[in-house]
């Protein structure tokens, strides 16, 4: 063989073995459009925190490296639905997470079905978010789970019989929890006395209030945000108000018993079931806790870190199940996730893509939150 010869097939061996280091290298992206500003930006810090925590636990899969594409929706619907136009057509990312707000995973998971691109959503918990849709999932449970859990709590546990319910007329979220809440509570047994509306954003709620009084509810459910739930459990106990509270997920928030201060006191809320001093805690919930601490000394583990956590836990896992980063097989993958034991317990994604887990109780004593216990609603 001529000198010429062999040197032209060393080259061209390098220069495929080159490509294929290249192709082994090159990043699986995956996007991440969570409220970074705005109403919900507190509660989209911290799910980004977890998926940035995550990346660190599991910064490779299949020999390539994980990087994350993230874009701010601002709270906003139009700016989520944008902000998965952007990540699937100019970032090219192969999975999406996110993002905290039902209304805002609703807008985004729309353009990610039309991309046929895999979402993972982190704490929209709207039965709306993944209905009919092939290609959104989500880590956390469905409202009308959730709402059912609070009735069975209410009920059964507490024994309480009669109930109100105050919620935010303007968000989906509140809208669906407070129904499915009423619906529940009625079929145990128990009468729903009052159902009042306020909008987002409302400072006084002292004329809801005053009613609520005047019906004499045992226990007011309100699936509001921390900071709007805050000025409620306040402005109720200055009114003297001696019915007991009761919200939902987006209450898990470092800052609810900060805000609300002593009007927190036997304030009740449900949640997803992790906490940093939870007994019987698995492996992969100490895992993240230990993890949590040393990334973030500074801040108390929270629920919204562990679902941001999650979504890339279910993603690298689908990713290797189905030994490819292509967005069909990974759809496929997330679709038959079974059993998977994650930092929120025992996680299945079931026929219509949410994801089946159990449901804690808060409660506020003494200035802390206290995990109390788990329901599985009736």
């Amino acid at each position: 063989m001529k000198l010429g010869k062999i040197v032209g097939l060393a080259l061209m061996a390098l220069t495929l073995g080159l490509a294929g280091q290249s192709l082994a290298a090159e990043p699986i992206k995956i996007g991440v459009y969570l409220p970074l500003t705005g109403q919900n930006a507190f509660g989209g810090q911290l799910e980004l925190e977890g998926v940035q925590l995550a990346l660190k636990e599991m910064p490779e899969v299949l020999g390539r490296p994980i990087e994350l594409v993230v874009v701010d929706n601002k709270s906003d619907k139009v700016e989520a639905a944008n902000a998965v136009k952007r990540l699937v057509e100019r970032d090219k990312v192969v999975a999406l997470i996110g993002t905290y707000g039902s209304s805002l995973a609703m807008a985004g998971a729309e353009v990610a079905e039309k991309a046929k691109v895999p979402g993972v959503g982190t704490s929209c918990t709207s039965p709306l978010v993944t209905q009919g849709k092939k290609y959104y999932f989500r880590a956390c449970f469905i409202d009308p789970y959730q709402g059912a859990a609070a009735a069975t709590y209410a009920y059964e546990n507490l024994g309480l019989r009669k109930a109100a319910v105050l919620m935010d007329m303007t968000n989906d979220y509140a809208v669906g929890l407070s129904s499915f809440f009423t619906r529940s509570f009625k079929k145990l047994g128990g009468e729903v006395v009052a159902n009042l509306k306020y909008s987002s954003g409302d400072q006084d709620f002292t004329a809801q209030l005053t009613e609520l009084i005047a019906k004499k509810p045992e226990i007011v459910f309100m699936p509001a945000y921390f900071a709007e739930g805050a000025i409620i459990m306040k402005q109720a106990r200055e009114l003297g108000a001696t019915f007991r509270l009761m919200g939902a997920d987006a209450m898990d928030n470092p800052d609810t018993v900060k805000l609300a201060g002593k009007a927190a006191e036997g304030f009740l809320h449900t949640t997803f079931p992790y906490d940093a001093k939870m007994p019987n805690m698995s492996a992969e919930a100490k895992k993240f806790t230990e993890a949590w601490n040393k990334a973030y000394p500074e801040k108390e583990t929270n629920v919204n870190g562990a679902l941001g956590y999650n979504c890339l836990f279910l993603i690298v896992d689908a990713i290797k199940r189905g030994n490819s980063a292509d967005p069909a097989a990974i759809t496929k993958a997330l679709a038959q996730t079974k059993d998977l034991v994650t930092p929120l317990g025992t996680l299945t994604i079931n026929a219509s893509h949410d994801a089946e887990m159990p449901v804690g109780i808060i409660e506020y004593k003494d200035g802390k939150r206290v995990y109390l216990t788990e329901v599985t609603p009736k």
